[in-house]
């Protein structure tokens, strides 16, 4: 694809998914704030636009190497695959992080007071992501298959218990920008996840494993805020 000043992020990032380092690089967030163009994310930052789509050019031109094309995925299929892989992700995760986090808590809270917040922000998220999903698995997924299987068998349009998906689709994309500015905020605060020099092993691997967590979830929200939600969207209204 042509890149210039005016093309969006997340439809950069959703062409190709190595444009995502780049932005995660300067800072930039792709996911939640994807709708935006390359001359407003650069901002004043060192280079402006014209840095950043050089950097954006040479990454795109290397050799994919097996990327997989969600844009080639079929909506039930990306639905799967959101659900199997990220989904579960965060479950999993979540179960494993937050007694670590608890640990380092206890032992260096005193000399670190922002893990308290760290813990408190991470917590929150916990609780808001489960609650997330799970309308996502029990409301919006079953829907969008359930669009996508009356399509193919030239049925009717299944009833809605969500309204249009327009509408519930923008009250999960408030969901991402909320976990988004989180997420965000516990950067901020463990310096890049950026271990202090005192940091015992298990301050290190907490660090690590809340730092692919985040990423998991960039490239989570990547996947629905600008390929499965728009589709799904255009789907329902050309139906």
């Amino acid at each position: 694809m042509e890149i210039n000043s005016n093309s969006n992020i997340g439809q950069i990032v959703a062409e190709n998914y190595k444009a995502a380092s780049v932005f995660k690089k300067h800072g930039i967030d792709f996911c939640c704030n994807g709708n935006r163009t390359i001359e407003r994310a650069a901002g004043k930052k060192e280079g402006g636009s014209d840095q950043l789509i050089r950097e954006l050019k040479e990454a795109m031109a290397e050799k994919n190497n097996g990327g997989i094309d969600f844009n080639s995925f079929p909506l039930d299929l990306l639905a799967d695959y959101i659900e199997k892989t990220h989904h579960r992700y965060v479950e999993q995760k979540i179960g494993e992080i937050t007694p670590f986090l608890r640990k380092i808590v206890e032992v260096h809270g005193m000399n670190h007071p922002e893990l308290m917040e760290v813990e408190r922000l991470f917590l929150q998220s916990a609780g808001d992501l489960s609650a997330h999903l799970k309308k996502e698995e029990l409301m919006l997924f079953p829907y969008i298959r359930g669009v996508v299987k009356a399509q193919l068998s030239g049925g009717n349009k299944p009833k809605s218990v969500i309204g249009s998906a327009a509408s519930y689709i923008a009250e999960m994309e408030k969901d991402h920008d909320a976990e988004g500015e989180r997420f965000r905020t516990i950067n901020a605060l463990t310096d890049g996840y950026t271990p202090p020099a005192d940091a015992c092993s298990t301050y290190r691997v907490t660090y690590s494993m809340l730092e692919e967590f985040e990423d998991d979830l960039h490239r989570h929200i990547h996947l629905e805020n600008n390929i499965l939600f728009p589709r799904s969207v255009e789907l329902e209204e050309n139906f």
